[in-house]
């Protein structure tokens, strides 16, 4: 078993592991792909020139840190309970390191792997809550450019929230719409009339009125607070802050 970068020649093997893993539609990976893959934020294992896990990062940033956030952690079904998942997230933090990051991050889709990836040196350090309202009177939404997003995001983050720029806006554009108003940002996309606020910042008191404006019944959104376990971090280096709030999660 070879853990390395992925060559050009893999790529759609990568594609065909992330369909087995996760389900995700031909548009959603075409997405990502297109918009933000790099061989160069990617680790692969590999037997025989077939890939057996794969995972990859976003780079962030946090108080002049620099943070990978992990995505798409994946093991073929066929190379499963082997060690290979840990085998690879040791490989990612020898190579992070060895790349100058100071931290690494990543988001568990449940418990079970919350406490697996908690063996491997990750702890909880964020939070988050989320609420679900029915629309109201429209507000004045517009929407905005990534570059403006980023702008933007930076001015309502928290003090202590993670700065995600660059590939992370043009993957969250290929899926969803990025919207501003008088005193709130919102990363959103729809699910049937419902709408899907994957980041609200700002004044979240307006989630009603941006319902109204954009013409669903019905949304969920996520915003800074304490009511939900959040992102889970692993320091790659001796003294590294530890943030608090990490806001675009690509699930």
């Amino acid at each position: 078993m070879v853990i390395d970068y992925p060559t050009g020649a893999q790529e759609d093997r990568l594609r065909t592991l992330w369909h087995l893993a996760f389900g995700d539609s031909e548009e959603f990976v075409t997405g990502f792909f297109s918009s933000a893959y790099s061989p160069r934020r990617c680790r692969c294992a590999a037997e025989n020139g077939n890939i057996a896990a794969a995972l990859y990062w976003f780079d962030a940033e946090f108080r002049g840190q620099k943070f990978a956030y992990l995505y798409a952690v994946a093991t073929h079904p066929d190379f499963r309970n082997r060690g290979l998942c840990r085998a690879l997230m040791a490989d990612a933090a020898a190579c992070l390191t060895g790349r100058g990051y100071d931290g690494a991050l990543l988001m568990p889709q449940d418990i079970g792997l919350r406490e697996m990836y908690g063996r491997m040196g990750f702890r909880d350090c964020c939070t988050m809550s989320e609420f679900a309202c029915d629309a109201g009177a429209a507000a004045d939404v517009r929407p905005v450019s990534e570059a403006e997003f980023a702008r933007l995001r930076r001015e309502y983050l928290p003090p202590e929230g993670v700065i995600q720029e660059g590939a992370n806006l043009s993957y969250l554009k290929s899926y969803a719409a990025l919207y501003a108003g008088a005193d709130f940002l919102l990363a959103a996309a729809p699910n049937g009339d419902s709408l899907t606020g994957m980041e609200l910042l700002g004044n979240v008191a307006a989630a009603p009125g941006i319902l109204g404006a954009l013409g669903f019944s019905r949304g969920r959104f996520r915003t800074p607070g304490t009511a939900l376990p959040g992102a889970m971090f692993r320091p790659l280096r001796a003294g590294v802050d530890a943030p608090g709030y990490f806001g675009l999660i690509f699930d």
